[in-house]
Order: C-alpha cells, then structure tokens, then sequence
C-alpha cells in the first residue's frame, strides 16, 4: 500500500480494515457520475463553510487523497463510495468530471466499517450521527458495546453514553444535530422526563454545560409516591402543567371535589416566578 496513505488512528485504523479486504492498489480515474453514495454512511449533514472550503481547494489543487469504492450491488456499472463523499460532493461543485480512486472489495459490514472510522478520525460526525453508526453495527450486524469500543478505540462508556443519547425526545435530538446542543449539553438530559423544556432554556439562555447541569438540579421530577391514587384527568392536567412551567406539580381531589394544588419549587426564583404569575391574575 505504498500508492496512497491512509490515516492511522483509533482502533484498528483504515490501514488495517483495508487490509483485511482485497485491494486494487493502482489509483483509477472514474467519472463522477459513475459514482454513488454510500447506503451506510452515517454522517448526513455536511457543513456547508467547510464543504466550500474544500471546494475551492479541490478547484486549485485537485483530489489529493483518492476516494475509495466498491463495485455497487445495486446500480450496475456503478461503484459505492466507501470513504470520501465529501470529496466527492466538492468534486462536483468544483466541476471536475472525474475523480482519482481506488477499488476495494468489501461487503456491508466492512463498508459501515470503513465510513464509522473515516469520519470519527476526522471528528467529522456530530454525536447523533455517531450514535445511529453504533447503533447499526450493534443492531444490524450483532456488534455489542464492547467489541464497537475495541473496534473504534474509544472507552466502553463513551459507546455507551453516545447510544444514550438515542434515546431522548426527537426534538431533543434535532437540536443536537443542528449544533444548537453539544454533546456535553446532551449528556446531561439523558433520562430527564422534561428533557425538551430543559433543552429549550439551555439554547434560549445560552447557557454553559456547567449552567445546564446546574438548571437539571433545580427541574429534577420527582417521582409521585405510589400510594397516590390518580384520575386519569387529573394526571393529564398535571402533565399539562408541568409542560407549561417546567416544575413538578401536584393536584389532589377529594370526592366531594375539595383538594389542593401544589407547585414544587427549588429556587427561590422559581417561588417568585409562581407568585408574580398569580398576582398577574388574580
């Protein structure tokens, strides 16, 4: 493999995945159009400033570091790209109508493989984008957590917290991939029951992840005790309520439909927030 380099880094590296696999070692020149997107690629939002940046310097210099492929399964006379769609999509904005590559064969798992370790080397994945390349592996082809952290050479509990961040409120994670949330801010949502209101006052506030963690103290829910019987109605309005102002609330009626509101606060400026709003109306 004295044609090209490939980058050595976390875990096996490309260098040793390629060599794992058969390789044309001779650089070819393909057309453009004889090129297709990667099924597996995880990463899907390229950014737009670094995407012109290399545009132009493709536009000068050209493709330094050739894009490596394999013959596609679906698209006859087609080669699937491995590595380098971002190379690719600049190729095309530069108007080249070939591009330098190198044939590999691979199959599925190699290929996710390849695309997983290209782009966390180049930190080029945003954490969700990260997480959903794990969770292929795990899901689709039988990985666990430990053998995704040998593979990629991070710590069991980066693989781990990265999945975790899966499961929170889709909005949640649609903040995450627009960078408006970084993954230190994510971290700290995961298993908050009013983790999107939490998330929309650390973007409307701008606050620090030290800030954030600090604002998940004071809207920790607590759990109703069991012993507490509710009506369905009476749960739906207290979740309402809780949506609405972010704090805890608990309504209780009697049978003769006497009872009490009560609004938990953690903060003094929580209790006053509650009194301005009820003067403001009352």
């Amino acid at each position: 493999m004295d044609t090209f380099k490939i980058k050595k880094g976390l875990g096996r590296g490309l260098s040793s995945l390629i060599g794992d696999t058969k390789v044309n070692t001779n650089i070819n020149k393909l057309s453009i159009t004889d090129l297709v997107r990667n099924k597996f690629q995880p990463r899907k939002n390229f950014d737009k400033e670094n995407l012109e940046d290399l545009t132009n310097s493709i536009r000068e210099r050209g493709i330094i570091q050739p894009i490596i492929v394999r013959e596609s399964e679906n698209n006859k006379n087609k080669y699937e790209i491995i590595t380098g769609e971002r190379r690719w999509i600049a190729a095309q904005n530069a108007g080249l109508h070939d591009v330098p590559v190198v044939i590999t064969e691979a199959n599925d798992l190699k290929s996710l493989e390849f695309a997983i370790v290209e782009n966390v080397q180049r930190h080029d994945l945003n954490p969700i984008e990260e997480a959903n390349g794990y969770q292929k592996l795990i899901g689709e082809f039988k990985y666990d957590h430990e053998k995704v952290a040998k593979f990629i050479g991070k710590s069991r509990s980066h693989i781990s917290n990265c999945l975790r961040l899966l499961t929170l409120p889709k909005e949640v994670i649609e903040l995450i991939e627009t960078n408006k949330l970084s993954q230190g801010h994510a971290k700290v949502l995961v298993g908050l029951e009013n983790a999107l209101f939490v998330a929309k006052k650390i973007v409307e506030k701008r606050l620090s992840v030290r800030h954030a963690e600090n604002l998940v103290r004071v809207f920790k829910i607590k759990k109703i005790p069991k012993y507490i019987s509710k009506d369905p109605n009476l749960m739906q309005l207290e979740s309402s309520l809780k949506d609405k102002t972010g704090l805890n609330i608990i309504i209780k009626n009697k049978r003769n439909n006497t009872g009490s509101i009560s609004f938990e606060y953690k903060a003094l400026d929580q209790l006053n927030r509650i009194i301005e709003v009820i003067k403001s109306n009352y």
